[in-house]
């Protein structure tokens, strides 16, 4: 019996420890699953009997290094931090390892003895970073055999709502995974490559800086730019591409009105703020605004912006209840900390809601001397608030691939990997076909563009 064990049952974790569990009994495989608390590893197990749930310490080396002992194969859940922790037990005990995570260049050192010891690290085996290679590289890959010339590679992801969650809420969002990483988006440098020119966005102007995209039956989004694009150079094998651009996707409305807690310096996270204990959603936003005590906020806002008092952006930031005067709730925290813990209130999912993940590339090549275009698509649904569309698009192609280390059909040399090579994305997206989970290509007549 081979031992499979999963070190993290958090929510995008629901999808892969059913999976794994489903596929237990036929290949005869034991699921181990740990986590830091046991209730929340045992309701993921539900008492398969293939499954068994432990209370786990990440910082307990003891216990740390007997669970990795005694497995064949180790799935790193945990926060990424945790990951070097867990690659060196598994080097030392002699077990392939694998992750959804990005692959650090504090891990990356370690390849050479994973090589050396004939182990598997495969890692960026998510939805981004995962399905975002393994599909841009499936269809990358075929332009070349082809014998074309790539000259632009566009591609973009979003966590979003779906349709029908997104009805009476003017945002059409709420956070579907870290509400963090939301709010503090973007920050650090973005660049990228249009038209063989480098371009850069600094934060303060990002979220104006978006373009509209449309997907066939889905509608329209708008998408602003990712941090660093050019790190896909090397890793696609672009380099020379003159335009590459990666982004996220929101709906339109969404950027401009985001632009405003920029712009205010509410997504700041490098100072504590003072007297927290005793702000109110509308004393927050006052901090940023000069004193006049005969202007509302409202209006000053609006005047410091350049907004319109009555429109949709301040209605939007009105329904967050941005100004009432309902206390924040904290003891302390950052400018950053503070408006994700009032936003949390408004755009936490609900019982009754349901995400969508929605990935969209686009691919500009030169076919004997012609300008052609291929868009490629995939909308994924959630079923609810624990089976969502971020959790099976996160841990479906892990536990996959996962399945594939088990039974032995990695057909590459041992050491670090991503999918974006034939031999992981082509079993791993056929799987997930399989599954629902697959992407629409369509031909664009560049007249048309």
């Amino acid at each position: 019996m081979s031992q499979i064990l999963i070190l993290g049952a958090g929510m995008s974790s629901s999808s892969l420890i059913s999976y794994l569990l489903d596929k237990s009994e036929a290949h005869d495989w034991h699921i181990k699953v740990c986590d830091q608390s046991l209730e929340l590893a045992q309701k993921k197990v539900a008492g398969h009997p293939r499954g068994e749930a432990f209370s786990f310490d990440i910082f307990d080396e003891a216990q740390r290094e007997t669970v990795i002992e005694e497995a064949d194969i180790v799935v790193s859940m945990l926060p990424a931090s945790f990951h070097i922790i867990v690659a060196e037990a598994c080097l030392k005990f002699g077990k392939h390892m694998l992750t959804a995570s990005y692959v650090t260049d504090e891990l990356r050192k370690l390849e050479e003895e994973f090589k050396s010891k004939g182990l598997f690290f495969l890692a960026e085996l998510g939805l981004d970073p995962g399905i975002d290679h393994m599909s841009a590289m499936k269809v990358i890959d075929h332009i070349r055999h082809q014998g074309h010339e790539l000259i632009g590679f566009e591609t973009f992801t979003g966590g979003l709502l779906s349709e029908k969650s997104e009805e009476g809420n003017p945002w059409q969002y709420k956070f579907t995974w870290n509400p963090r990483n939301v709010v503090l988006a973007g920050q650090g440098i973005v660049k990228f490559r249009q038209e063989g020119r480098y371009k850069f966005i600094p934060y303060h102007k990002l979220f104006r800086r978006t373009e509209i995209i449309h997907i066939p039956g889905h509608g329209y989004f708008e998408g602003y730019a990712n941090r660093d694009s050019l790190k896909y150079l090397s890793l696609y094998q672009l380099e020379g591409i003159p335009t590459l651009y990666r982004g996220t996707l929101r709906r339109p409305g969404f950027c401009k009105a985001w632009n405003i807690f920029v712009q205010l310096g509410a997504t700041d996270d490098s100072y504590q703020l003072e007297n927290v204990a005793e702000l109110t959603h509308r004393q927050f936003i006052n901090l940023f605004l000069s004193y006049n005590p005969n202007d509302s906020v409202e209006l000053k806002l609006a005047y410091y912006l350049g907004l319109d008092i009555d429109g949709e952006e301040m209605y939007k930031l009105q329904w967050l209840g941005l100004f009432d005067e309902t206390p924040v709730g904290l003891q302390k925290g950052s400018p950053a900390q503070i408006l994700e813990h009032i936003l949390r209130k408004k755009w936490t999912m609900k019982e009754t809601d349901n995400d969508r993940i929605v990935m969209w590339h686009k691919f500009d090549y030169i076919d004997a001397g012609v300008h052609r275009q291929i868009q490629s698509h995939m909308v994924a649904e959630g079923e609810n608030v624990t089976d969502t569309a971020m959790a099976r698009t996160v841990g479906l192609p892990l536990a996959i691939a996962t399945c594939l280390v088990a039974k032995g059909k990695v057909n590459l040399e041992p050491g670090i990997h991503i999918p974006t090579v034939a031999p992981l994305y082509e079993p791993i997206l056929d799987e997930l076909a399989v599954l629902g989970f697959e992407f629409e290509e369509r031909e664009i007549h560049m007249e048309s563009v």
